[in-house]
């Protein structure tokens, strides 16, 4: 069964100050809960471009992410490459201004390999992907007035 994950959250920082952030793997572990970064492959025009993978530690997890969309001002995706138990997993930060900053849509569908066990990574990504934007919306700079 697909499961799908959706974490909206608004800063007033413009789209291109949130883009270069998501853009800047390297940045992750200073304002997400990720532990570590490391550029696994570079991308096909730039270190990290599309085709990049790029491994993230947290703890002993290791989740390997190669880039999928990169779309400047306005969308960054990634794909599971392996690390996880999840099949499928693909995530798409979509940014659309909104009046005085920008609002921040994650969303990513994903298939659990052990049968009975999506609601459980479902439940824990969720939280987790609400932690990283958290951290993503006080990078970018001020939280916009709900």
């Amino acid at each position: 069964m697909v499961q799908r994950i959706s974490v909206r959250a608004v800063t007033a920082a413009d789209a291109d100050t949130v883009y270069a952030l998501l853009r800047d793997g390297a940045s992750w572990p200073r304002w997400s809960p990720l532990g570590s970064f490391e550029l696994v492959r570079e991308g096909a025009d730039e270190p990290e471009g599309l085709g990049a993978v790029r491994l993230f530690r947290t703890g002993g997890l290791r989740s390997y992410e190669e880039i999928v969309a990169l779309e400047p001002g306005r969308r960054f995706g990634y794909a599971l490459d392996h690390g996880l138990p999840l099949r499928d997993y693909v995530a798409y930060v979509d940014l659309s201004p909104v009046d005085g900053g920008t609002e921040i849509h994650w969303h990513s569908t994903f298939t659990a390999k052990i049968p009975g066990t999506g609601w459980f990574y479902r439940r824990f990504l969720g939280r987790f992907i609400g932690r990283v934007v958290a951290g993503l919306v006080d990078a970018a700079g001020v939280r916009a007035a709900p």
